[in-house]
């Protein structure tokens, strides 16, 4: 089942964006990144790439 989160299509803020630069910088997981921002993993991975970020692979 997948979780729905109530941030739906709410836009990122700049708190938000540098929190996700650290947490991939730490080199988490897409999953682990998605429960912390509580953001879906499809929005994490689309604010990644305009970023230029890569997450991570599970290994």
């Amino acid at each position: 089942m997948t979780e729905r989160f109530e941030r739906h299509r709410q836009a990122w803020t700049p708190s938000e964006i540098s929190k996700l630069h650290q947490l991939v910088a730490k080199g988490m997981s897409l999953k682990a990144i998605s429960k912390a921002l509580t953001r879906s993993e499809e929005s994490i991975l689309i604010r990644a790439k305009l970023d230029k970020l890569t997450i991570a692979k599970k290994r």
